[in-house]
């Protein structure tokens, strides 16, 4: 393999210089909160606007926080899932900025892949 060390740095053009335009802002919060159904998820709404949705089985938690959450720096959405006594669990947060559309889809994800247990 040969290394060309005439020219430092990396090699591009204007044309690749361009500007993009790329999302911003926080969009429409309906986007993630009617993904809920109410058979299986408990919307509640707080004296500060703030929206909280627990699963029925109260593993899973998803927090919207227009103003952002108290006593938080900046944070928007919070989800958290339960882990179990063999497999820890997580939460993901969001700042207030952060575009419904990229909130939906991870938040789109985690229903998809969740399963429901069949009692014996």
């Amino acid at each position: 393999m040969t290394v060309d060390i005439a020219k430092p740095g990396f090699a591009t053009t204007i044309e690749a210089l361009r500007l993009h335009t790329w999302r911003l802002g926080p969009g429409q919060p309906t986007m993630v909160i009617d993904q809920f159904t109410d058979e299986d998820f408990k919307l509640v709404v707080d004296d500060r606007a703030d929206v909280h949705i627990n699963s029925r089985d109260g593993r899973f938690y998803l927090g919207w926080f227009p103003t952002g959450r108290p006593g938080a720096d900046g944070e928007g959405w919070v989800l958290a899932v339960t882990g179990t006594a063999a497999v820890p669990g997580y939460r993901i947060s969001f700042d207030t900025e952060t575009p419904a559309q990229f909130v939906a889809a991870v938040v789109a994800e985690v229903i998809s892949t969740s399963r429901l247990v069949r009692s014996p």
